[in-house]
């Protein structure tokens, strides 16, 4: 069984042989009016939450406690207090069954979502090494995975994340959050060359995105002056152009990334990855370049316990077990 409480969604899974049994999230809509995660009202809904996802998730996986071996639970990077009700939880529920509790990277768990296999064999499971652009609303990296249990980060983002510009600049534009699902709906119907916007140049495989939401910023602030109705009048192209510039950015440092390593077996993981336009944008770039590409299903990209479950189940191969001193971890370098 896997828990994962890392952030603003309560969710549980059961994972027998890398397959899913069953994975139930709870999203916590309180935070929608806030315009952003508030993470004690966080920390208080997943201690509503946990114990009926946790109900559900056995019962639609048609197992039984006793058939449980191990329990994973993300440890880290998240918030504090929501990653303490995830690993309080599974600790005493470990402790209650005499089974073993392992931890879980969160940054690694979205990764290793590409192994989840399929009933029907259909999934193609990506080879070592490869390249694996993380993109969510809290990170953005450049990771080659070595194995299960080994990765190597190239490259991050020096200051915001991809998603956190998403989130902020649609917010600018009076979209609701998180933006990002927002901004990739509108933007199917824009065009995505109407509007430049600042590319920050940083040296290496490392991303900056703080620049471009200041030149979104003072973009819109210019253009609301001479029209009151700019962004009524403009959204879906500027969504478009927005959109357009941030998978640009990312597109580009990923094809260095394999230009410096030779890996041509690339995927993507993480929230952002569920956004059609990245999607594209990476078979297009795949098919130029001759790439193996490897995307995850939608369920498996926002935070969820089956891709924690997944992470637990390689740690459980190997008997990487967890003492019952172990702490949460804010911050929980890949």
């Amino acid at each position: 069984m896997a828990i994962e409480s890392s952030c603003d969604d309560t969710s549980a899974a059961i994972v027998r042989d890398g397959y899913v049994l069953s994975n139930l999230i709870s999203t916590q809509d309180v935070h929608i009016s806030y315009g952003g995660v508030v993470p004690e009202l966080a920390s208080r809904a997943h201690q509503v939450n946990i114990i009926p996802v946790v109900d559900q998730a056995i019962k639609r996986a048609g197992i039984s406690l006793k058939e449980i071996s191990a329990v994973a639970f993300t440890r880290g990077p998240g918030l504090m207090g929501s990653l303490l009700v995830g690993t309080s939880f599974a600790k005493g529920f470990a402790l209650a069954l005499r089974i073993p509790i392992i931890e879980v990277n969160h940054l690694q768990a979205h990764v290793l979502a590409h192994f989840i296999k399929k009933e029907d064999g259909s999934a193609i499971l990506p080879s070592f090494p490869f390249l694996c652009l993380l993109v969510s609303g809290g990170h953005t990296q450049i990771i080659v995975v070595h194995n299960y249990y080994e990765m190597e980060v190239l490259g991050r983002t020096i200051d915001d994340a991809a998603g956190e510009a998403f989130d902020k600049c649609g917010k600018l534009m009076g979209l609701p959050y998180p933006s990002g699902p927002f901004i990739d709906k509108l933007a199917a119907s824009g065009n995505k060359d109407a509007f430049k916007f600042a590319r920050p140049s940083v040296p290496g495989l490392d991303f900056s995105f703080s620049g471009l939401k200041t030149s979104f910023l003072y973009f819109l602030r210019d253009r609301v002056k001479e029209n009151s109705s700019f962004i009524e009048e403009n959204l879906t192209n500027l969504c478009a152009s927005l959109q357009n510039t941030i998978i640009s950015i990312l597109i580009e440092k990923l094809v260095k990334a394999s230009e410096l390593t030779g890996i041509k077996d690339v995927g993507i993981a993480g929230g952002v990855s569920a956004n059609s336009g990245l999607r594209a944008a990476l078979k297009k770039e795949g098919e130029k370049r001759g790439w193996n590409i490897y995307i995850p299903e939608f369920i498996y990209t926002t935070d969820n316990a089956a891709m924690a479950g997944i992470a637990g189940y390689y740690k459980y191969l190997k008997g990487l077990f967890a003492s019952h001193d172990i702490s949460p971890l804010a911050r929980f370098d890949i």
